[in-house]
């Protein structure tokens, strides 16, 4: 076996031999696949292997559709069957809200360039004649779902990997992973070492005993997944055409033709962990002991929905460990810390995704970027909060919950509460409902006295939607008060921390000490990869305020720009509480708190001062997401409960009251604020997002390039606020605006405006349809509302409160 190869893959199912193929797609042809058992061993070679679009982020749907176009490509350049049948597939809905979901999923399939269909009885009928449509609400269809071979699919992928170059090594074990003082990497084999450049981690159900190898500890955890099938069923074979896949989420459970029989599937609610101290290092292809007992409740709902299922035999039940992260999603990218290193692991629905991971994973590694926005599949999105413990709690949680419908702004309970403040406790006594962000609970509202502490969920306005009114509004005509811990911090410092900065950012960095500034930082392709509020406290140290999710993806990326300069970077996030102190009555509030001097002359907006609050050290900066005259006071955490009584009491005489994440949200889209991951990702650039004032053009920073060649081309989208007449439900994001019945844009986030009583959205359109005025339509649960372009934000335009 050869001793050097510029990338070694780890793993042979569907995703290593994806990442291999791609690699040599790219010219990498010293590529080199490990194998500890036979291709498709672990979970690949039990697969359903069911191929779908449908997924609620944008960028996966597009993943998981050059995942089909790749298989039927693969086919001829290989002449290795991949077994497609693209049969089409239903969605049935048996609620109403899951009709709402299957709404909201047309919509955006019609702005990603889809063809679903929705559904009625009769076309559900015809589509698939064996379905008793009693009860349903209607359905939807995607003419391309199907399924694969799950042999055929990681076969013609490893052809197409020799044909490029690359050599393939069975009965290979990863013993050991030796990092080297240049970034290389020795792997360590039962058949010898490999000195490589770079070694990706796709090792499926091992994937935690091949991090563990280099102290990476992994949120995964593998579960028992059941499906049986059928003998051959008269009515199916009667058909005169392959039944389409058929879902019924609602009841739980899938189903597919296979042969002449049903191949079942289901997510039970009672869900079970395999394997929770480690996968055993002899499990190879083979199954786990079957348990129909579990299953009953789905296939007893399945043979209502198809009555010829109840009649037929049974032949076989597949019971295969499968596994999964804590929110379901695939861990891929460069791991934090570890240079060359990178996993793409956690693929619960591999030969949807599988095509399309394999490829964002080569751009990822040949180029230094995977092309397109992945922020919610990166694996830096967790951290060390995701304890073994958390782990198994939410993968449990998630597998039970696979086919239920995720409601906006749902927040699901396992695992919590996990990381708290000092104040969790009192806001639970106050009424708080709170949700989750990285790790901590933070209040998403405050539900008055007498009033249930707990969320409806709904896609429609629910039980929350006035109170959040309530404390929106008493910030704007007083003062609100919203706890903002869960916000990112960093601290930057050094001799060269304003130098590095310079170099990481696109924006103006504060020169002089108390100043602060608001700036982007982009990726190689002129992306907009993080904001941050940029803050100079001393002459070599910087305070930075962000998106603690993305923390960090962030400070991988400073690692990958550190170069030579002499700077250090840590995350304070955990050490820090902040409270947001804002509206008319918020400076008068303060004051009675601090000896130093508020006024606008001496502390005015995007200003920054370590002072004492209430006895407290605090650094007080001139800045807030309402919009609003308004304050961050960041202090130490042990000093939360102190801080939160002198405000509040302070506040009594001027009408604080107290709002949270939710009011938050509002009251940044009434200043048409962005927000990262939202209207600000890798996929927008600064001219898209007009965010372009913010650059410093007279020095060269990372990504100046792309954003200078970018400048020089015609605008492909534009950032606009939309006022929407929406009756009963606001946009959320990702639906399509249209004009004249074609797509204009897309909706990026919205909600309701409780100051001025109106539903908005910020969308991105076509350049030349932003025309101030203009009528457009918003879908909205299925529904064409009119909206209207709007020239200008609709709280305090010109900043005068802002800058009070």
């Amino acid at each position: 076996m050869q001793d050097q190869a510029r990338v070694v893959v780890i793993g042979g199912g569907i995703i290593g031999c994806s990442v291999l193929y791609h690699l040599t797609k790219k010219g990498w042809s010293d590529v080199l696949l490990l194998e500890r058992s036979e291709l498709t061993a672990g979970s690949t070679w039990h697969a359903a292997a069911s191929m779908h679009r449908y997924h609620d982020n944008p960028n996966i749907a597009r993943l998981q559709a050059y995942s089909q176009d790749l298989y039927k490509s693969l086919e001829t350049e290989t002449g290795q069957s991949c077994g497609i049948h693209e049969c089409g597939g239903i969605y049935l809905a048996s609620s109403q809200d899951r009709m709402d979901d299957l709404r909201i999923q047309h919509a955006r399939a019609r702005y990603l360039g889809f063809d679903f269909e929705l559904l009625g009885a009769d076309d559900i009928r015809r589509l698939n004649p064996l379905v008793n449509t009693d009860g349903l609400h209607g359905g939807m269809y995607d003419p391309l779902d199907g399924h694969v071979d799950p042999s055929g699919v990681p076969n013609a992928l490893a052809i197409g990997a020799r044909q490029g170059g690359a050599k393939i090594h069975r009965h290979t074990t990863v013993t050991a992973l030796e990092p080297r003082a240049d970034g290389t990497w020795t792997v360590r084999t039962n058949r010898g070492g490999i000195h490589a450049e770079h070694v990706v981690n796709c090792a499926g159900l091992w994937a935690r005993e091949v991090g563990a190898l280099t102290g990476l500890k992994l949120p995964l955890q593998p579960m028992e997944h059941q499906y049986l099938v059928t003998e051959d069923i008269p009515e199916l074979q009667s058909l005169g055409f392959e039944m389409p896949l058929t879902r019924d989420y609602d009841k739980e459970f899938y189903l597919r033709q296979e042969v002449g029989g049903l191949l079942i599937g289901a997510y039970e609610r009672d869900g079970r962990a395999w394997a929770i101290d480690g996968t055993p290092p002899e499990f190879g292809m083979e199954l786990l002991a079957d348990d129909v007992e579990r299953m009953m409740p789905n296939l007893e709902q399945a043979m209502e929905r198809l009555p010829c299922f109840a009649e037929a035999g049974l032949k076989r039940v597949v019971n295969g460990p499968m596994i999964f992260s804590t929110d379901g999603l695939p861990l891929l990218g460069p791991v934090p810390g570890q240079r060359g290193m990178h996993v793409a692991v956690g693929v619960m629905a591999g030969f949807s995704q599988g095509g399309g991971i394999g490829k964002v994973m080569a751009d990822w590694i040949v180029e230094g970027d995977p092309g397109m926005d992945l922020s919610v599949l990166d694996n830096a999105r967790f951290g060390l909060y995701a304890t073994r413990e958390y782990t198994v709690s939410r993968v449990v949680e998630s597998y039970s919950n696979r086919f239920a419908i995720h409601y906006p702004g749902e927040e699901r309970p396992a695992g919590r509460p996990h990381a708290t403040t000092p104040m969790y406790d009192e806001y639970t006594e106050m009424g708080a409902v709170t949700g989750f962000t990285y790790g901590f609970e933070r209040p998403l509202w405050f539900a008055p006295q007498g009033v249930e502490a707990k969320d409806e969920l709904s896609f429609r306005r629910t039980n929350w939607f006035e109170h959040v009114g309530n404390e929106c509004r008493t910030l704007r005509e007083k003062a609100g008060l919203i706890d903002l811990s869960i916000y990112g911090k960093l601290l930057v410092e050094g001799p060269d921390a304003e130098a590095f900065l310079r170099h990481v950012f696109c924006g103006r960095i504060p020169k002089n000490t108390g100043r602060m500034a608001l700036v982007p930082m982009l990726n190689d392709r002129g992306g907009i990869i993080g904001d941050y509020t940029v803050a100079k406290v001393d002459d070599n140290s910087f305070y930075l305020v962000g998106a603690l999710g993305a923390e960090r993806m962030h400070m991988r990326w400073f690692d990958d720009h550190r170069g030579e300069f002499n700077v250090a970077y840590r995350s304070v996030a955990a050490e820090y509480g902040v409270y947001g102190l804002a509206g008319p009555n918020s400076r008068v509030i303060l004051q009675q708190l601090t000896r130093e001097d508020l006024s606008t002359g001496n502390f005015p907006f995007f200003r920054v001062k370590d002072v004492e609050i209430a006895g407290v050290p605090a650094r007080l900066m001139r800045v807030s997401f309402t919009g609003d005259l308004g304050y961050e006071i960041h202090f130490p955490i042990q000093y939360q409960r102190k801080m939160f009584h002198a405000l509040r009491d302070a506040g009594r005489p001027y009408g604080l009251g107290l709002a949270a994440s939710r009011a938050l949200d509002s009251l940044r889209l009434e200043k048409s604020y962005p927000r990262w991951g939202l209207e600000l990702t890798a996929d927008t650039n600064p001219f898209e997002a007009a965010m372009d004032g913010l650059i410093d053009w007279d020095r060269d920073f990372v990504g100046k390039q792309a954003v200078l060649a970018s400048r020089e081309k015609p605008l492909k989208w534009q950032i606009c606020t939309l006022n929407v007449d929406a009756a009963y439900a606001d946009a959320l994001g990702n639906e399509p605006v249209l004009i004249d019945g074609e797509v204009a844009g897309v909706v990026t986030s919205g909600g309701y405006s409780h100051t001025y009583r109106q539903s908005v959205a910020l969308a991105y359109l076509r350049p030349e349809c932003c025309t101030p005025g203009r009528e457009v339509e918003v879908v909205i649960l299925g529904e064409n509302r009119l909206a209207k372009i709007s020239a200008q934000c609709l709280f305090d335009p010109e900043g005068q409160r802002l800058r009070a």
